[in-house]
């Protein structure tokens, strides 16, 4: 599954177009390496957000095609969830 689906699906942001637009920035990071929006995500892999004010690390449980709301939290598994400046 493509990175930007896969940051939608599983509700880390909102909108596919913002997750593209976040991975063309250089925000999104794939096992250490800085990932471009079309690289292809498989269970395991850990997935390294970079926001304005926090970062967050994830690890990739599952990727199915469509998850509803209620099970999008279990898709990933938080390996860390820091404020910048802290």
């Amino acid at each position: 599954m493509r990175l930007d689906k896969y940051l939608k699906v599983s509700r880390l942001i909102k909108r596919r177009t913002v997750a593209k637009d976040v991975c063309e920035g250089g925000k999104v990071s794939v096992n250490g390496r800085v990932a471009k929006p079309s690289i292809d995500i498989k269970t395991g892999d850990i997935i390294t957000i970079n926001m304005r004010n926090h970062i967050l690390e994830v690890q990739v449980l599952s990727t199915p095609a469509s998850a509803r709301v209620e099970e999008a939290h279990t898709l990933f598994e938080v390996l860390k969830d820091e404020k910048k400046g802290e």
